[in-house]
C-alpha cells in the first residue's frame, strides 16, 4: 500500500511539472531574434563608436608622428579656453535657429496650401519634394555657382536693375545664403509630413466650428495645430538634430568663411581633426556636439507635455 501511494504521488508530481518551452518563452525568443540584428548593429555602430570617441578625447593622437598619448582632461581644458569656440557656437546657433524657423514655417505653409482641393496640387507637391531626393553635393555645387558674384542669381537681379552682392563672400550674406540653400533642399520632407497630418484632421470639426462662427485663423489655431502637434514635435526634433549636423553645405559653399562667419561646430570639428590632425581635440568637440544634441532633444521631449495633444 505504501509503495503504491508513493508511486502515485510521484506520477502526480511529474504531471504537474510544466514544459520549459512555453508559448510565452517561444514568443519572447522570436521577439529577441527579430530585434537581435538591430541590437548588434546599434552596439557596433553606435555604442562602440561613442565609447571610442570618449576614449580618444582623453588622448592626443598624432597620426603623422604615430603617437598616442594619454592626456587626461587636457583636451577638455583646451575646449574651455578655445578663443574660437564661442564664435563657432554662435554661428551654429544662428544657423540652427534660422533653419528650424524657416523650414518648419515654410513647410507648414506649403502643406496647408497643397491640402486644398485645387487643380495642379499633385504637380506642385512633386516640385517641392523633388529636391529632397537630389544628391546633396550636386545640389550644393549648383547653388555655389548660382550664388557667385557673376552667377545666375545676380544675373537675374541685374536684369531687374539690382546690383547683387557676392553672396558667399560677405559676412552679412554668407550665413543667410547657406540657410536658404539648406531650407530649399529639405523643406519638401517636412511638407509631406505636415500634409499627411493635415489630411488626418477630421473635417467635421472644422464644419462644426464654421457653423459656430469661427474664422479660418481661429479654426487653424484651435483645431488644426493641436491635432497635428505630434507631427510638429517630430519634424522639430528631426530638423534641430539635422541642423546641428550640417557639414557638406558649409564645406562646398563657403568652407567656413569668410573668417568664421559660417563655421559651425561640425565643420570646426572636421578642421581640427582632419586638417590640423588634432584628433584628440576633435573627439572632444564630438563629445560636446553629442551633449548639445542630446540636451536639445531631451528638452523638446520634455516640453511635449505642455503643447502636444494627448500628452501628459
Amino acid at each position: 500500500m505504501t509503495l503504491t501511494r508513493t508511486r502515485g504521488t510521484t506520477t502526480a508530481r511529474r504531471a504537474v511539472v510544466s514544459p520549459y518551452w512555453t508559448i510565452r518563452r517561444r514568443d519572447n525568443l522570436v521577439g529577441y531574434l527579430f530585434i537581435g540584428p538591430q541590437l548588434v548593429g546599434s552596439a557596433l555602430f553606435v555604442l562602440l563608436p561613442l565609447g571610442l570617441v570618449l576614449w580618444y578625447s582623453l588622448h592626443e593622437w598624432n597620426v603623422l608622428a604615430g603617437t598616442f598619448e594619454f592626456t587626461g582632461g587636457d583636451n577638455y581644458a583646451k575646449l574651455l579656453n578655445d578663443p574660437k569656440l564661442g564664435k563657432v557656437l554662435g554661428g551654429t546657433a544662428m544657423f540652427s535657429v534660422g533653419l528650424v524657423v524657416l523650414n518648419l514655417s515654410l513647410a507648414l505653409l506649403l502643406a496647408v496650401l497643397l491640402n486644398q482641393r485645387l487643380r495642379g496640387t499633385t504637380f506642385f507637391r512633386t516640385v517641392f519634394f523633388s529636391p529632397v531626393v537630389v544628391s546633396l553635393v550636386a545640389w550644393t555645387i549648383v547653388w555655389r555657382f548660382l550664388l557667385q558674384a557673376d552667377g545666375g542669381v545676380n544675373g537675374l537681379l541685374g536684369s531687374l536693375g539690382v546690383d547683387g552682392p557676392n553672396w558667399l563672400r560677405g559676412e552679412a550674406t554668407a550665413m543667410v545664403s547657406v540657410v536658404v540653400v539648406q531650407v530649399l533642399k529639405n523643406v519638401g520632407l517636412n511638407m509631406v509630413l505636415f500634409l499627411a497630418a493635415l489630411q488626418g484632421v477630421p473635417s467635421q470639426l472644422h464644419e462644426a466650428a464654421r457653423v459656430d462662427g469661427a474664422g479660418a485663423w481661429t479654426r487653424f489655431a484651435r483645431i488644426t495645430v493641436p491635432l497635428i502637434s505630434p507631427t510638429i514635435l517630430l519634424t522639430s526634433i528631426i530638423t534641430v538634430v539635422g541642423s546641428l549636423q550640417v557639414f557638406a553645405q558649409i564645406a562646398v559653399l563657403t568652407e567656413g568663411g569668410p573668417g568664421l562667419s559660417t563655421t559651425v561646430l561640425v565643420y570646426y570639428l572636421y578642421q581640427q581633426a582632419f586638417q590640423f590632425h588634432h584628433f584628440g581635440y576633435g573627439a572632444t568637440l564630438s563629445v560636446l556636439l553629442f551633449a548639445i544634441v542630446a540636451a536639445l532633444t531631451l528638452a523638446q521631449w520634455r516640453m511635449r507635455r505642455k503643447w502636444v495633444l494627448h500628452e501628459s
